[in-house]
C-alpha cells in the first residue's frame, strides 16, 4: 500500500531544496525593478541637499518630508516611471524623483547607536590599527565590502568597518 504525502509538504520540500527559492544574505536582491531592471530592493544615495519625499509618485502628491543631506543612503523598494519609493534608516518611506538618486553607495555609521563612536580599522581585522573613530550617523562612501567588512571613506577618514555597523549595505553583501 502506497503512502500519500500531502502535496503542500512536497511543495515546501521542493522550495527548500531549490537554489532559486533559497534566501541569500550575499545577494539580497529579489526581483528586478520594472523600470530600471535593477535588483529590488537595493541601496542608493541622494544626490542633493534638498530632496522632497512625497506621499505618491508624482509632484501632485503632498511632500511628507524634505531630506537635507546629500549622500544620505536610502533603500529603493519600488519603481514607477521616473519615481522611486525609498526608505531611510529611520523607516520613513515615500517617493523621490529618480533624477535625485545616485547609484553611488554610501552608508550611515550605526544610526541606531546614537552618540556612540566606533573604530575604523587599517585592515579588515579588529587586531589591526585603529585609524579613526567615527561617530554614529556619519555618512561614509562605500569602496567595497567582503567577508563582513566594508572599506569606507569620508572627510578625514578611510578604513575598514564591520558591515554589521553600517546602514546602507546588506548583511554579508559583497561589493
Amino acid at each position: 500500500m502506497a503512502t500519500r504525502i500531502p502535496s503542500l509538504l512536497i511543495l515546501i520540500a521542493i522550495a527548500a531544496a531549490s537554489p532559486a527559492g533559497a534566501a541569500s544574505n550575499a545577494d539580497p536582491a529579489g526581483p528586478l525593478g520594472p523600470v530600471t531592471r535593477k535588483p529590488m530592493p537595493r541601496y542608493a544615495s541622494l544626490k542633493s541637499d534638498k530632496v522632497n519625499l512625497r506621499e505618491g509618485p508624482s509632484r501632485d502628491h503632498r511632500t511628507a518630508w524634505i531630506f537635507q543631506r546629500a549622500g544620505l543612503p536610502v533603500e529603493i523598494t519600488a519603481e514607477s516611471d521616473t519615481w522611486r519609493r525609498v526608505r531611510d534608516s529611520e523607516g520613513s518611506e515615500g517617493w523621490v524623483q529618480q533624477a535625485l538618486i545616485s547609484d553611488r553607495r554610501t552608508s550611515l555609521i550605526a544610526p541606531w547607536k546614537k552618540g556612540d563612536v566606533l573604530p575604523l580599522y587599517a585592515k579588515a581585522d579588529t587586531a589591526s590599527n585603529v585609524v579613526a573613530r567615527v561617530q554614529s550617523g556619519v555618512i561614509g562612501h562605500v569602496k567595497g565590502c567582503d567577508l563582513g567588512w566594508c572599506r569606507i571613506f569620508g572627510e578625514g577618514f578611510d578604513g575598514y568597518m564591520q558591515q554589521q555597523n553600517l546602514w546602507g549595505v546588506y548583511p554579508n553583501e559583497k561589493l
